[in-house]
């Protein structure tokens, strides 16, 4: 079960929260909130795996409550107001609801959260592409064992059940037997999921290009159409310019 906490200003949507989590059969409410001072000191005394919290509150916001937490747990994010989505990426939120949203938008939000939840596990029991420091990898490469430093890595594309991993200064990439999801786990914020096929190192883009990434002269890698609205909102908080 994944106990949750809801938070929200404005009764009826607290009241229409709090009823989705009861209908969600592996989420759990720990508590619902009326604002995020009051979820502050909820949390002194308990802790939850989730929070579905309202954004536009009085006195402390959602988005600023979360960033003041410790340990954040997992968030999603519920605002009338669209241009809140940006800065829900920069909190690293599981999701983003917009308001209205129905039980369907509900419960894609409640399988990504359980999904997230499932892949901490899996990467705390998993021993296969382990962090054993913040900036280090070890990858399983034919029958070696090889050390890789977080921040050579320019992209990993999927390869059947192979992934390959592409890294600064090697024309051949290091060819290991693992998920793009098991990756995705163990990769820091730096790196993103473009396509269904490709991770990249956000660091090494040369060059944005309607649909491509471009990692260097030879290297053009497509963005995919459900990882778009991300990749567009992580761009959106380092343009300069009209």
């Amino acid at each position: 079960m994944i106990r949750c906490l809801a938070i929200d200003d404005e009764p009826l949507a607290l009241q229409q929260l709090v009823s989705y989590i009861n209908k969600v059969p592996f989420l759990e409410l720990a508590a619902q909130c009326r604002s995020a001072i009051e979820a502050r000191r909820f949390l002194e005394n308990d802790t939850v795996d989730a929070i579905f919290c309202d954004i536009n509150m009085p006195d402390l916001n959602g988005m600023e409550f979360v960033k003041a937490l410790m340990a954040p747990p997992l968030v999603v994010f519920t605002t009338a107001y669209s241009e809140y989505a940006v800065e829900g990426f920069k909190v690293n939120a599981v999701d983003y609801l917009l308001k209205p949203f129905g039980l369907q938008e509900f419960q894609r939000a409640a399988n990504r959260l359980k999904e997230r939840m499932e892949g901490a596990g899996m990467a705390a029991e998993n021993t296969p592409a382990k962090e054993t420091e913040d900036d280090t990898l070890f990858l399983k490469t034919d029958y070696r064992i090889v050390k890789v430093s977080i921040g050579d890595i320019r992209y990993v594309e999927a390869m059947s059940e192979y992934l390959k991993v592409w890294l600064e200064g090697q024309s051949k990439p290091i060819i290991t037997l693992l998920s793009m999801k098991k990756m995705e786990e163990r990769l820091p914020d730096t790196f993103m999921r473009i396509h269904r096929s490709y991770i990249i190192n956000l660091t090494k883009i040369q060059e944005v290009n309607k649909n491509r990434v471009i990692m260097d002269a030879d290297t053009y890698l497509p963005i995919g159409e459900m990882y778009k609205d991300a990749f567009q909102a992580y761009l959106d908080t380092k343009f300069l310019g009209k």
